[in-house]
C-alpha cells in the first residue's frame, strides 16, 4: 500500500534544460561549464554546493576564482536559475489533490540558489511557495548527502518511519531510480517536459485495487 509519493524537483515538477544553464555559467566565463553541470549529479564545486560542503558564499568565490573575475552571487543566482524553462500549475494542482490521499514530499539534489527562488510566495505565479505543495522537503544542500547515494534514501524512510514497498518515489534520474529500486521502492521514471500525471495515477490506483484484492 503506497502511503507516501516522493518527487524529484528538477524534470519532475518543473522543466529543465541544462544547456541554459551552461550556457549561462559560459558567459560568466566559466569556460568548462558543462564539466560540471550535470542534469541529474553536479561534479566539483558544483557538487559541493548541493551537498552542503559550500554554501552560496563559497560557490560565488570559487566560481570568481575560475572566471578570473568576480562573480556577484546575483549573477550566479541568474545562471542557476536559467535552467529552469517551465514550471506547469497542472503539476502544482495535481500535488495538491494528492495531498489528500498520501503524503507528499520531495527528495531534491539542489542547492541555495535554486531555493531561494522557489521559497518565494510567487514563484509559480499563484501566491504559493514551493514549501505549500508537500508535507515534507529533502533537501541535499540540508542533509549533505545526494542521491543517488543511498545514504540519502536512508535518511529520508527514517524521517518518514515508512517501508520502501509503502513510497512510490519518482524521479528522471536512471542511477536515481536504481537507487530507489534497490531500496524496494516503488518507482517511475517520467521523462522532462512530458505529462506523466495519467501514469501516476494509474500507478496509485493500481496499487489501491492490489490491495483490495488482497485484503
Amino acid at each position: 500500500m503506497i502511503k507516501t509519493v516522493l518527487f524529484d524537483l528538477g524534470g519532475v515538477i518543473i522543466n529543465i534544460d541544462r544547456d541554459r544553464s551552461v550556457n549561462a555559467f559560459e558567459n560568466l566565463g566559466l569556460k568548462d561549464a558543462s564539466s560540471y553541470l550535470d542534469c541529474y549529479k553536479q561534479k566539483g564545486f558544483f557538487l559541493e554546493l548541493e551537498d552542503g560542503r559550500l554554501d552560496a558564499g563559497g560557490f560565488c568565490t570559487e566560481l570568481s576564482r575560475l572566471c578570473g573575475k568576480t562573480i556577484t552571487c546575483e549573477q550566479a543566482s541568474q545562471a542557476w536559475l536559467s535552467i529552469i524553462t517551465e514550471v506547469p500549475l497542472e503539476r502544482l494542482s495535481f500535488l495538491k489533490a494528492l495531498r489528500k490521499q498520501y503524503r507528499v514530499c520531495l527528495l531534491s539534489n539542489t542547492n541555495p540558489f535554486i531555493m531561494d527562488w522557489a521559497a518565494n510566495p510567487d514563484f509559480c505565479g499563484t501566491g504559493s511557495s514551493l514549501y505549500k505543495f508537500f508535507d515534507h522537503l529533502f533537501l541535499s544542500y540540508r542533509m549533505q548527502c545526494v542521491k543517488p547515494d543511498p545514504v540519502i534514501f536512508e535518511k529520508v524512510l527514517a524521517t518518514l518511519n515508512d517501508k520502501p514497498g509503502e513510497i512510490l518515489f519518482i524521479d528522471d534520474g536512471p542511477a536515481n531510480i536504481k537507487a530507489g529500486q534497490d531500496l524496494g521502492m516503488l518507482t517511475y521514471m517520467p521523462v522532462n517536459g512530458t505529462n506523466w500525471i495519467p501514469d501516476v495515477q494509474k500507478i496509485l490506483a493500481n496499487s489501491v485495487t492490489n490491495r483490495n484484492r488482497s485484503e
